[in-house]
């Protein structure tokens, strides 16, 4: 990943925030159709743009319809970066979500997925249902509406602003100095 890559030639320490991309969505999900109404005819051209952004990165990616509340996802992360197993949660929840279309807004599917990534299952129910990381997720998504983000990914580095899928040659002039 262009991520992965940024903190390997330049040794760029990332730290992840995460968006209320779509918080509307309730926990069983919604239709893209649904979410997108009125722009259907697009939802072909974005899977396209976003299997070739994915093809170039070597992720994997599976067509879906539906997408899920990402809320409970976020929460357990920010518990999974706390006890140093952030990229691995994060890399979880992505083949769940965009390779295996899962529900990653119920909690039982979370527990799961946090096992897969190495964390205790017991520990991230209590996390889920104590919601006790709502607040760090809060200060970002609050982050987000004061930086003027309005989606994603969006990076920052010292004050310059890369927003999407952009080419590598972007990321580098983001990071260097001057």
């Amino acid at each position: 990943m262009r991520t992965d890559r940024l903190q390997e030639e330049y040794g760029v320490k990332l730290q992840w925030r995460v968006f209320p991309l779509h918080p509307e969505t309730p926990e069983e999900g919604m239709e893209l159709s649904e979410l997108f109404a009125g722009m259907e005819s697009q939802i072909a051209a974005m899977h396209e743009r976003l299997r070739r952004i994915a093809a170039a990165e070597g992720l994997p990616l599976s067509e879906r319809s539906r997408t899920y509340n990402s809320r409970r996802a976020q929460e357990l992360g920010k518990w999974a970066e706390e006890r140093g197993k952030g990229d691995a949660f994060r890399r979880a929840v992505y083949r769940a979500f965009f390779v295996e279309g899962r529900n990653i807004a119920l909690p039982d599917e979370l527990v799961r997925i946090a096992e897969g990534a190495g964390l205790p299952g017991e520990s991230a129910r209590e996390v889920l249902a104590d919601e006790s990381f709502a607040p760090a997720v809060d200060a970002d998504w609050r982050r987000a509406r004061e930086s003027g983000i309005t989606g994603v990914p969006t990076h920052l580095c010292e004050g310059r602003r890369l927003v999407g899928f952009a080419p590598w040659e972007d990321f580098e002039r983001l990071v260097r100095k001057g």
